[in-house]
């Protein structure tokens, strides 16, 4: 399995950005999946998970009513739409697929996930 995320950049606060990230499987698509993100000096966090039905997400406080998490199955396919965006949300960000099939549970920990993209950067300039 191979995710590919991209659309990450250099952009100005309050600016907007939406990351995607695709998915060499089609069998993806019955799999929950998560954004993470890693700062410079900081620990990968938890941002936002979708269920593979789409009917719950699952957002950090951090980005909470900024960012919000989508899949389009029939293109194996999540995004991460993210508004108003602050310096604190530069970092490198991470899609990951959920061990478990049809999971279900929107894990916010990296033990939850066996399958990562490489990565997108996205930087804010305040």
């Amino acid at each position: 399995v191979q995710l590919q995320a991209s659309g990450g950049g250099l952009v100005q606060a309050g600016a907007s950005l939406r990351l995607s990230c695709a998915a060499s499987e089609r069998t993806s698509s019955t799999y929950d999946m998560a954004w993470f993100r890693q700062a410079p000096g900081k620990e990968r966090e938890f941002v936002a998970a979708i269920t593979w039905s789409t009917r719950s997400t699952l957002y950090a406080d951090s980005v909470k009513a900024r960012f919000t998490i989508s899949r389009d199955n029939a293109k194996n396919t999540v995004y991460l739409q993210m508004a108003n965006l602050k310096s604190e949300d530069t970092a490198v960000y991470y899609c990951a697929r959920l061990r478990m099939r049809y999971g279900g549970y929107l894990g916010r920990t990296d033990q939850d996930y066996n399958y990562w993209g490489q990565g997108t950067q996205v930087t804010v300039s305040s």
